[in-house]
C-alpha cells in the first residue's frame, strides 16, 4: 500500500473526504518526524512505539572490491510494533 492508498483507505475507514485525510495523514508524519528530530519517543499504545537509536561507528566491507571502508555512526529511525498490532498480525 503506498501513501495515495493510505490516504483513500483511510478517508473511507473516518468517512472523510480525501483533502481531510490527506491533512491528517501529513500532519501525522509531520509530527511524528518533528518529534524524532528532537530525540523524543512517539508512543502509540497498541499500535507501536517510534524512536531514535544510535548506529556507532564501524569498518564494513566494499562488496565490489573486498576493500575496508569506514561506515560512520548516525542516527536512525526505530519502530517497535505494539502487542495489539504484532498479535493481530501473527
Amino acid at each position: 500500500m503506498n501513501k495515495t492508498e493510505f490516504i483513500d483507505a483511510v478517508a473511507s475507514k473516518a468517512g472523510m473526504s480525501k483533502v481531510s485525510a490527506k491533512a491528517a495523514v501529513d500532519a501525522f508524519i509531520s509530527t511524528v518526524n518533528e518529534a524524532l528530530k528532537n530525540g523524543d519517543k512517539v508512543i502509540l499504545t497498541g499500535f507501536g512505539t517510534f524512536s531514535v537509536a544510535e548506529r556507532s561507528a564501524r569498518e564494513g566491507r566494499n562488496p565490489s572490491n573486498g576493500q575496508t571502508i569506514s561506515i560512520p555512526a548516525k542516527k536512525v529511525a526505530k519502530f517497535k510494533p505494539g502487542k495489539e498490532l504484532a498479535d493481530s498480525i501473527a
